[in-house]
């Protein structure tokens, strides 16, 4: 099957469980937690490699079950999984089951099941397949990942301007679905045949930060399915104003969110309502203000 075709077959699916109440959002993230347990059993079969996943949560330990069972199962690998460290955690933190019909569940695994070895798939293919995915998802839903999409051609450019060498340590404070961090990651890995440079450009060059929890998983599992941060995860779910991380980086490529800090409303005792505007004190910002594109500014100044 070519890559247009897999992602057709694993989206129409899509729309058979829209029908039923389940956003698109919602599958892409269920398929993110199986397709990575799927994965993590190949590895180990075909690569020899060790399963950071203990065995009664794997693959093998969910896909023999059927019916309710294997909707109980499913649900208790995820509340497991999400107390490992590293990037396991990071995938599967705070993560549910959206898929209570047993039914549903088992055509969604079987799908998976059937179109492996997914491991056999050349790196970048998987990772097409997936930014498929996130890509049809920011185009079908405005909200959701779609406000975290930013269009490829315009990280595209941006990245060749900057033009980040291999060697350099690449930050995207505000990452979504890790676009930047990816594009940057295929333009430098080229750029050397030094076996150790690429190491350390796969498991130590690319670090992001996003404050949604549901698109730091999605981000790092799109860095695991084009092979990079395999055991500590890339991405950290966090607000990245909140306070200054104390880590530098050579370049920092981003796009981040305009508008204002949040305001919040305070009911006082007569009743009244008065409303509160959230601004960033710290002692590393020049001005004190609630304009998120300049406290971002202030922000990658002082990464940087």
């Amino acid at each position: 099957m070519s890559n247009d075709q897999l992602v057709a077959k694993v989206w129409n699916y899509a729309h058979v469980l829209r029908d039923q109440g389940i956003s698109y959002g919602d599958y892409i993230e269920q398929i993110t937690y199986l397709l990575f347990l799927k994965m993590d059993q190949e590895r180990t079969e075909y690569l020899g490699e060790d399963s950071a996943i203990p065995p009664e949560w794997n693959w093998s330990a969910l896909v023999k079950h059927d019916g309710e069972a294997l909707e109980r199962q499913y649900r208790r690998t995820l509340q497991a999984l999400a107390k490992v460290d590293g990037l396991i955690g990071t995938i599967f933190r705070k993560s549910q089951n959206k898929l209570s019909d047993p039914a549903k569940l088992k055509r969604v695994v079987s799908l998976i099941d059937s179109e492996g070895p997914w491991i056999g798939l050349d790196v970048d293919v998987k990772g097409e397949i997936y930014e498929g995915l996130l890509e049809r998802n920011a185009s079908e839903v405005r909200s959701g990942a779609g406000q975290y999409f930013t269009p490829r051609p315009v990280i595209d450019a941006i990245v060749k301007c900057v033009d980040p060498r291999i060697g350099e340590t690449v930050c995207d404070p505000a990452c979504g679905t890790g676009g930047f961090l990816l594009t940057a990651f295929e333009h430098m890995k080229d750029q050397s045949q030094d076996r150790d440079k690429l190491r350390k450009l796969r498991h130590g060059a690319l670090h992001g930060v996003d404050i949604v929890d549901e698109v730091v998983r999605l981000c790092a599992m799109n860095l695991y399915l084009h092979g990079v941060g395999n055991g500590e995860s890339p991405v950290t779910q966090g607000d990245a104003l909140a306070s200054n991380p104390g880590t530098r980086y050579k370049v920092v490529l981003t796009n981040p969110p305009f508008g204002k800090k949040s305001s919040y409303q305070v009911v006082g005792e007569d009743g009244s309502v008065t409303t509160e505007r959230e601004t960033y004190e710290r002692d590393d910002f020049k001005f004190t203000t609630s304009n998120k594109q300049l406290n971002f500014l202030q922000h990658i100044m002082t990464i940087l």
